[in-house]
């Protein structure tokens, strides 16, 4: 060995060891921020109805049936109501998750950015894991996909 060779050799240990912390240190952590997927979602027997062939016909696979979601409100931190959400059924495509709506004709949806905000957008916050809503359009046998962001989507996305 000539005089610079242990100077080397030490150097390339303590890269080698800095790498390896690094690498551990990010595969730990994405291990702890990796939330399973709905865990809110029973695992009860989804029924086989239009509304699930419909979905299953557009490529979805549906994970959920109706299912209610309670909503707890604390009022001027003293009063405290309670209120619900429905959501008609949970699917899933190319690992995203949606949120799924049927169309009612009683309650039909305008097609304005207020409109779908005001009836839509709450389901899509219900997980941070749904990309989206699907509106289900029985009668019409059709499906919109509403997806919300917070930012101007790229042409890319469009």
């Amino acid at each position: 060995m000539q005089s610079g060779d242990g100077f080397i050799v030490i150097l390339l240990i303590v890269v080698l060891i800095f790498w390896l912390y690094k690498y551990l240190r990010g595969k730990m952590r994405e291990t702890v921020e990796q939330v399973p997927p709905l865990e809110w979602l029973t695992e009860e027997a989804v029924p086989e109805d239009e509304a699930t062939l419909l979905l299953g016909e557009y490529g979805y696979r549906v994970l959920s049936g109706k299912r209610r979601v309670p909503v707890y409100i604390l009022v001027n931190d003293s009063e405290s109501l309670q209120s619900r959400l429905f959501i008609d059924y949970m699917a899933e495509r190319d690992g995203e998750y949606y949120a799924v709506k049927l169309a009612k004709d009683r309650k039909p949806l305008e097609k304005t950015g207020s409109a779908v905000r005001d009836r839509l957008f709450v389901y899509q916050l219900l997980d941070a894991q749904t990309a989206g809503v699907l509106y289900v359009h029985l009668q019409d046998k059709l499906i919109d996909c509403y997806r919300f962001s917070l930012t101007e989507p790229d042409e890319e996305e469009l």
